[in-house]
């Protein structure tokens, strides 16, 4: 880890490249702490200086940095380039380090929504992209026989995919490919909101998620759907598919409403599987004043849940997405077999569990379980598995010591976890997972980034990727 140094700015904690906001070209940048804040600056030659917050609180952005973890990479990278320069020359590249954990195929760039921060929608870029149903094959073959691990999970995305008429058949196209979890990304207010029928046909053909934007609880905080929200509702529960809320924060616009989302999600946990908050990507119309009025960090926004939820919830609880790589090596050593490793940079999202008790009470994952203690284990676990003749003695054993980092006294009431964990490393398939979540609601916050806050490093572990009708496969953000 480089030492930080102090400049003019502030506390150099490393240097980066990005991108200039105006003309796109490959640009130095520093990171640098200021204020207890993380900033990012750049300039161009032409377009002169930018300067963005990169991460709003600094306390929180060594303790995530602590779990920062490089995968595996790409062993059969689309860009067979030696001097790849990223992201101009992306496909993926022998320079990634994380594998697909999410594949999107964009099936439309048509909405019928206009929202003011949308990076694709049509009438923004001009014309109608719908790719074929031959070539969304081909894009999921595509990111399915990536090595060493090929994507398992897909999310049909756009624009809204419910305007495509032949939905259902992408959907079944994606399960005949091997897709076991697909996700479809919905406004819900073109079909769902009104028609159980089509509800049933998505289920029927294999969607398990619906990634549902949903902005706020008021008509002011979400005009886009709130009114079609507990039809969509109802017909999922109806049709026994599952919701994640999807809320897009813009400061000064809802981010007010961000611990009533919460608290949403929580009054339908029946249906409702998790709340995966996304600080606002400033693209679209934006204008310089946009950005700085606009910008909301992962650590702006867990702040505000903790003030809007009375402390119910705290930064304490949060952890970054590369926290759970000991689970994937641990099953790795177990079955020898290389897994889905969640390997994003530690700066690109946060989550916790939210488990409620028999009495209605909440608590967070982190205030009952010893998260780093448990992970360390895991680790040393699959070193030993590596060596072991016997695997299951092993595992038996690790079984019994798993309860130790559990305060039995302080998680919920009617919760046992030990038994649920337990049953996930035994079973190690979506089942078992299942149990937890009908306990819990997963909490998570993903910051995607835009060309103001742009880091190289960030791009190159990024692991949700976007397929291409020309083969290759693409970071969400290049």
């Amino acid at each position: 880890m480089a030492k930080e140094r102090k400049t003019t700015s502030g506390n150099l904690i490393k240097k980066t490249a990005s991108l200039c906001p105006k003309c796109l070209k490959l640009l130095g940048a520093d990171i640098f702490e200021k204020d207890g804040k993380v900033w990012i600056k750049k300039k161009c030659d032409r377009h002169g200086e930018f300067l963005d917050l990169y991460f709003g609180d600094y306390g929180l952005y060594k303790r995530f940095e602590k779990w920062a973890h490089d995968g595996k990479g790409i062993s059969n990278p689309k860009i067979g380039k030696k001097n790849a320069v990223c992201p101009m020359d992306c496909g993926l590249c022998n320079m990634h380090k994380s594998h697909t954990a999410l594949g999107n195929i964009v099936v439309t760039n048509r909405c019928d929504l206009r929202c003011f921060y949308c990076f694709f929608y049509a009438k923004a870029m001009g014309y109608v992209y719908e790719p074929s149903l031959d070539q969304i094959r081909q894009m999921l073959k595509s990111m399915k026989n990536t090595k060493p691990v090929g994507a398992n999970a897909v999310q049909l995305t756009g624009g809204n995919p419910e305007l495509r008429e032949d939905l259902i058949d992408i959907i079944k196209i994606a399960k005949e490919e091997g897709y076991d979890h697909i996700q479809l990304n919905v406004n819900g207010t073109h079909k769902l909101h009104n028609d159980l029928g089509f509800a049933q046909a998505i289920k029927d053909a294999g969607v398990k998620t619906i990634y549902l934007s949903f902005d706020g609880t008021t008509p002011k905080t979400n005009p886009k759907n709130h009114y079609e929200v507990p039809g969509i509702l109802d017909n999922c529960r109806k049709a026994e598919i599952g919701i994640v809320l999807v809320p897009t924060i813009v400061n000064t616009i809802n981010d007010n409403d961000a611990g009533n989302i919460l608290r949403f999600g929580i009054k339908n946990i029946d249906v409702v599987r998790g709340v995966n908050y996304q600080p606002v990507s400033l693209v679209g119309r934006i204008t310089k004043a946009d950005v700085k009025k606009f910008r909301i960090t992962i650590p702006d926004l867990i702040a505000r849940l903790e003030e809007q939820t009375g402390g119910e919830i705290t930064k304490d609880d949060f952890y970054p997405v590369p926290t759970v790589a000991p689970i994937t090596h641990f099953i790795e050593a177990l079955t020898g077999n290389p897994k889905y490793e969640l390997t994003t940079h530690f700066a690109c999202g946060a989550a916790t569990y939210i488990f409620i008790g028999d009495d209605g009470k909440l608590a967070a994952l982190p205030k009952f379980v010893d998260v780093s203690g448990l992970m360390e284990y895991l680790n040393e676990k699959a070193e030993e598995l590596k060596q072991a003749r016997f695997k299951k003695l092993v595992l038996l054993k690790m079984l019994t010591k798993v309860g130790s980092f559990i305060d039995s006294s302080k998680q919920p009431k009617g919760l046992n976890l030990l038994k649920l964990l337990t049953g996930i490393l035994r079973q190690r398939d979506h089942s078992a997972l299942g149990m937890l979540h009908h306990r819990s609601l997963f909490v998570g916050m993903m910051h995607f980034m835009d060309l103001y806050n742009y880091d190289i490093e960030r791009v190159k572990r990024c692991c949700v990727h976007y397929a291409q009708p020309d083969g290759r496969i693409v970071p969400f953000w290049i």
